[in-house]
This record gives structure tokens, sequence and C-alpha cells, in this order.
């Protein structure tokens, strides 16, 4: 049965080691003072929480998406290509955690340290540290994705295709989670008010989240999401799971980039690229059972 967010239980955690201050030695000023692992109970959506790894050091932040429904495709009518038809309703029936940001590259590089994960990939002269790792394709994110399902001994992946947009849309219906119009400096484009328009990447917490807790899932960098490329959502998954039929050398990304034009980050804007490419405005975020 589907439920409400009012409805879930709060979260049941396990906390994990802190430094001397109490803190989480990888959180930022403004991530919430805790961080664990759920073990048990109804996970409350919009809660956060961080793995930690069995090397030392923590997993990607995660926040918790409810269960639900939601209309994926182009809803608006503006700007709607082939590929984000026709408009059809999809039953997320399990929740999960998404990385509230892209995965970063010092997360990337954490994985590479420890082998998991193949070299550091250029950062265009950018900075590392907070900035979403780019440079990387399909393939090496499942690198990543592997290693840190054993480091963590939890289940990553890689969001399929509808749980990026249901965790996308966080609830709306408007072409970006805050409305129908760009705006200014709301996201990281070719067009987007913000001072890294056109370019290079923005640190991770520059942009607000969503409502519920996602940031960047509109620019900064594009996504990759499991899925095979399809032309059209004729036959699409009805249940939020990856679509695992069509064109599977090529992969799906998602949510616009620091590159891109505004009409690229609207939620339900789709491109497509071999699983072995990769570019300067192309990374990923890491989803999780719960």
């Amino acid at each position: 049965m589907l439920l409400s967010a009012m409805a879930l239980a709060p979260i049941n955690l396990a906390f994990a080691q802190r430094d001397q201050l109490g803190r989480d030695p990888n959180a930022s000023d403004d991530a919430l003072p805790w961080f664990g692992t759920a073990q048990s109970g109804d996970p409350s959506p919009g809660s956060l929480f961080r793995d930690g790894l069995n090397g030392g050091g923590w997993g990607p932040q995660m926040v918790v998406v409810p269960e639900g429904r939601f209309r994926m495709g182009c809803q608006s009518g503006v700007d709607c290509r082939e590929s984000e038809m026709p408009v059809h309703e999809v039953r997320v029936d399990h929740a999960f955690a998404i990385g509230a940001l892209e995965v970063t590259f010092a997360e990337w590089d954490a994985c590479a340290w420890a082998g998991g994960c193949l070299g550091h990939p250029f950062d265009g002269g950018w900075g590392r540290n907070d900035r979403p790792v780019i440079n990387v394709s399909w393939s090496d994110a499942q690198s990543y994705v592997a290693w840190l399902s054993t480091a963590s001994g939890q289940s990553y992946r890689l969001p399929s295709e509808a749980e990026w947009e249901y965790a996308a849309r966080a609830g709306t219906t408007t072409r970006y989670s805050w409305g129908d119009e760009a705006g200014f400096s709301r996201a990281n484009c070719d067009g987007c008010g913000s001072p890294w328009d056109d370019r290079q990447t923005a640190p991770g917490r520059t942009f607000e989240a969503n409502a519920w807790g996602l940031h960047n899932m509109h620019g900064n960098v594009w996504e990759w999401v499991y899925d095979c490329w399809n032309d059209n959502y004729d036959g699409a998954p009805a249940d939020g799971s990856e679509w695992l039929a069509g064109q599977c050398l090529q992969r799906v990304y998602r949510g616009g980039a620091w590159d891109m034009s505004p009409a690229g980050l609207r939620a339900a804007y789709r491109g497509r690229a071999a699983t072995t490419h990769r570019v300067h405005s192309l990374g990923f975020r890491v989803a999780r059972a719960l």
C-alpha cells in the first residue's frame, strides 16, 4: 500500500562514529549534525543520513524519498520533445534514498585511492573537493556504486530514470521544481543568471534544494541514470524500475548542465550517450535501497 509522507513512521538510526566534537568529519556547515544508517522501520521522507565505510570515511549524504505516484514526461506542452512522450503515470511503490548532491570529486577520489575506481578524472581546472565529479562514463559510475556497496555493506546503484524524475519533481508538475520559469540564479546553466553560467561547475550546495532536500537536480552537471535509451515512453515500466530493454549501449542522462540552455534543465528533458562517453558536463548521483 502506498503511504503518504505524513503516514510514514520516523526513521530508526544507528549513529555512526563521529569526530571529537561530535560532528561528521565530511559534513558541510549547513548539513544536519547527525549521520547514521537506517536499520529498521519505515524511513521518514526527507531524513538525511550517511553510511560509514569499512575503510574509514563516509559515503555520500543521502535523502530518503517517499513512495508515491507521479506523471512522467513533458506535462507543460512547452518545449516538449518526442522522447518525453507520452506522459504516463508511474507508481514508485518503494521508498528509497538518493544523493542530496551529485557525487563529488572528494567522494570519487576516495574510491580511486581505495582501488575501486579507475584514476582521478580531470576537473577542468575548476577545483575538486565538493564540486561534482565530471569526465566519468556510465561504466565508470558502475565501478563507483559497486565499490560503495562493498565499502558500506549497503545496496547502492544508479537511480532509474523514473526515480530520478520523481525525485527531481519533488511533488510538482511544473517544468522545474520551483515553477515554470527558469528564474534568476536558481541553477547553473547557459542563461540561468549564476556566476558559473556557461563557464564551469559550481560547488554542490550553491543553489537552494528542492522540496525534498535535493540540490542541483536542474543544472550544474548532467547525471547518468541506469536505464537503456528508448526513443519515447511507449512500453516504459510503470513501477519506477529501470527500463532494461532498448538501446542498451546508450544510457540515459538527466538534469541539464552548466553549458546547457534553461530548456534542457526541465524535469522532463532526456539525453543519451554511449556507456563509455566522458565529458566535462556529465556526472552522476547515487541511489540506495532501504
